[in-house]
């Protein structure tokens, strides 16, 4: 039986008839394991784990052996809990071993019994007998483990049968356009490992770096893996650099490392498309023989691939490497985004598409497509490439990634082929966690925790015998605004367990509440591990009743205190002293009466902290005040980035909110009474975005002097000009610089305007902040 499996419906009959059930030692408590196994089932009594406890294994198995080094590994870092793997030995605390009658026949399966006794763990396949492993270390560490010796573990007595819902359960690590070190990615193997996460997608190659050592094509690492950051005006540094590579004997590293925790690295070689850095260290590969340099623009750039049999020896000769390297079965090849621009203009291109018959150049790609796969089958191995290559026809041998929606993939089951879900932007992990200020660059796409549990990697619109292709899904971490390791940590932790748990467990078995229960022993271990996870989900959000203006006006305002979970218990302070356990519990909106302060965090029932204090100023300039994520966009536009000071940066960097299409904010709503000017905190960024097509939509606003100015107009955009302030010339201020300008005198609510009239061809203008000041 599926789901609950018999064991529980045998369970559920006894209860329903009045049979006592067994008692277990945690009754009422959540289970400390994410994702949730598809059976589990309570016993009678307990099990204690004291220090020095065995953990036996076969004798010369050494997958068995590796597992519970793991296991043991794990507890001591989590509860200082000194834990001895020993081969073969009776009464042993912990027995791992593969054994052909394991009651659990699903690959990477397991079966976990937890009796008076001892914890036994069985499995009939390696990577199954490491997920219990991996199981038993979550059992032994719940919620509360301090990191320092905790003395024995209790386990409460219980049999688990658990095994996968979908074999491709994955991450994406884009390295192409901000290079992760080396320990920075093994982390992430780590952790992928511990939620049953067995696909690491590397994103080797694009416009911005090639990272990958090719000894037959020296130069995409001498030449493809370094770029010169971009300036928001004034000339490029060409003695700084962005960029790094992994050699092959890294890469060998790091598959190896991987593999031993049952994750398959899949490696992407970007093509036709996304291949600047290949242009710039080979120009002969590229359609017009031209060599650019390294991309600092993200987004769509027009570099293609030729198709002549230049190009294809060329390809060949790198994936003859990257098979070497990767003994995954799937090669993914990218095939996302390619502008045909190049070979629309082609003479070559287009005498080369009339000899092969094709109709246009869609069809091309296809082609091209397809000729990488068949040299790929021909090795033994499948093609994977974004759901693009689908527009020209599908290529026989390829497997879909769909990330526009699901269509592709619907479309390509369909017809027969495997897929893969990655939609955007529920799985693109560069979409920001919460509206909150204190969020760092990203996408403007909310994707929240429960939006990551909430998604269902199978398509509602295919049947039964469609439904056998969909292999699973995986999430995407882009990195254009991840400049460091820790920016990646952010972004994928906890919004990993979530996906871990969609992924892995048996649809039914979900519940998001639950989930939330479960997930505070889960954040104990990231904090014991070093991991900074992210606390979005958590963090207290304030909210004025009747908003900022009310309170302005009232001399006295209103606090609600909330979370987007709706989870924890939120205490909190009015001295400006950080919250503890023994705080305050917010039960009520606060009245207060500015100048005030409150300061908030949300803990667990057990006293863990869940999110980090967070601050309100209740003051009346605070009130008067608007961060760039409160400005809203200008009518008919989008702030669709938060996006850096600088887009290299090596560490944390203030962020803007931004129109690329339009330098255009707009203070809703300011109340202009006792007002008398205005501040902006200006920032000037560099404008290295490549949008292609979509650029004849960026909108120019004239300007009236040398470097253009900041135009504020009255009751919107089309409004009487309030203020003008002309900008400083780039090369005299610095890159974030106060504008102030006195404002008519008028009361009531009244929409502001902000408009930088800056040229469209030097850098891109933002607002940190607007202020309305009262001095006179």
């Amino acid at each position: 039986m599926k789901g609950l499996g018999l064991r529980a419906a045998l369970a559920a009959l006894a209860m329903a008839l009045g049979v006592p059930s067994m008692a277990s030692a945690d009754d009422g408590a959540p289970l400390p394991m994410i994702p949730l196994a598809a059976e589990v089932l309570p016993g009678q009594g307990a099990f204690t784990v004291s220090a020095g406890a065995v953990i036996a294994v076969p004798a010369g198995d050494a997958q068995a052996r590796f597992a519970a080094s793991q296991l043991a590994d794990m507890v001591r870092r989590v509860r200082g809990l000194n834990l001895v793997v020993r081969e073969g030995g009776q009464g042993a605390a912990i027995t791992l071993a593969i054994r052909p009658d394991a009651p659990v026949a699903q690959a990477e399966g397991y079966a976990l019994r937890v009796t008076a006794q001892g914890i036994r763990v069985t499995a009939r396949d390696e990577t199954g007998l490491f997920y219990g492993a991996m199981t038993v270390a979550q059992l032994l560490t719940p919620e509360g483990a301090s990191g320092a010796d905790q003395g024995p573990a209790t386990v409460a007595a219980r049999e688990i049968r658990d095994w996968p819902r979908f074999s491709w359960r994955g991450m994406m690590l884009d390295v192409a356009r901000h290079f992760q070190p080396l320990d920075s990615v093994k982390a992430l193997v780590d952790q992928m490992a511990a939620h049953k996460l067995n696909r690491l997608h590397l994103h080797l190659t694009d416009d911005q770096g090639w990272r990958l050592e090719i000894k037959r094509y020296p130069e995409l690492t001498k030449v493809g893996a370094w770029r010169t950051p971009p300036t928001a005006g004034g000339p490029a540094n060409p003695d700084e650099r962005c960029g790094g590579f992994y050699t092959q004997d890294q890469m060998r590293d790091l598959v190896a490392y991987a593999a031993a925790r049952h994750v398959t690295v899949v490696p992407e070689i970007d093509m036709p498309g996304h291949a600047q850095a290949v242009m710039a260290s080979y120009p002969a590969i590229g359609v017009t023989g031209e060599r650019p340099k390294v991309a600092v623009d993200w987004g769509v750039n027009p570099y293609l691939f030729n198709v002549d049999e230049g190009s294809f020896t060329f390809i060949q000769g790198v994936l003859d490497e990257v098979m070497a390297l990767f003994p995954s079965t799937y090669i993914h090849v990218g095939g996302d985004e390619a502008l045909k621009d190049e070979w629309k203009a082609s003479p070559r291109v287009q005498e080369r598409m009339r000899a092969l018959g094709l109709k246009d150049e869609n069809a091309l790609q296809t082609w091209f497509i397809e000729r990488v796969g068949q040299y790929l089958a021909a090795h033994g191995r499948r093609m994977i490439g974004w759901d693009e290559i689908l527009e020209g026809g599908i290529p026989p041998t390829a497997t879909i990634m769909s990330w526009r929606g699901i269509k592709g993939a619907v479309d390509a089951a369909r017809m027969d082929h495997d897929v893969i879900l990655s939609p955007a932007p529920t799985l693109y992990l560069d979409s920001l966690q919460s509206r909150r200020n204190d969020e760092p660059a990203g996408r403007l796409a909310i994707v929240g925790l429960a939006d990551i549990y909430a998604y269902d990697a199978m398509p509602a619109e295919l049947d039964a015998t469609m439904a056998r292709h969909v292999l699973g899904a995986q999430a995407n971490v882009w990195t254009e605004y991840m400049m460091t390791p820790w920016h990646v940590t952010h972004a994928v932790y906890p919004r990993i367990d979530a996906l871990a748990e969609g992924l892995w467990s048996p649809k039914e078995r979900r519940d998001w509440h639950g989930f939330l229960a479960r997930l505070p022993a889960q954040l104990a271990r990231y904090r014991h591990l070093g991991v900074d996870a992210a606390d979005s989900a958590f963090a207290v959000d304030f909210t004025v009743e009747g908003g900022a203006n009310a309170a302005l006006a009232a001399g006295a305002a209103t606090v609600a205190l909330s979370n987007q979970a709706g989870f924890g218990t939120i205490r909190y302070t009015t001295d400006g002293s950080a919250p503890t356990v023994a705080s305050p519990r917010y039960e009520a909106p606060l009245r207060l009466t500015p100048p005030a302060v409150i300061d908030a965090a949300v803990f667990s029932d057990t006293g863990q902290l869940l999110a980090a204090p967070r601050h309100y100023d209740l003051t009346a300039e605070a009130l008067r005040t608007r961060q760039s994520g409160e400005l809203a966009a200008c009518p008919q536009g989008e702030m669709g980035l938060r996006v850096p000071l600088t887009p290299d940066a090596t560490g944390r960097s203030p962020v803007f909110n931004v129109n690329l299409f339009d330098t255009c904010w707009v203070y809703p709503k300011a109340r202009l009474d006792g007002v008398t000017g205005i501040m902006v905190r200006a920032a000037r960024l560099a404008r290295n975005y490549g949008l292609a097509h979509d650029i004849v939509k960026v909108r120019s606003h004239p300007a009236t002097t040398p470097d253009g100015e900041l135009v504020v107009r009255m009751d919107g955009c089309d409004g009487p000009v309030a203020a003008t302030i002309p900008l400083p010339p780039p090369s005299q201020a610095p890159a974030q610089f106060p504008l102030t300008a006195r404002l008519p005198v008028t009361v009531g609510e009244h929409d502001l305007c902000l408009t930088y009239t800056a040229s469209i061809q030097g850098p891109l203008y933002a607002i940190g902040s607007v202020t309305l000041r009262t001095e006179p």
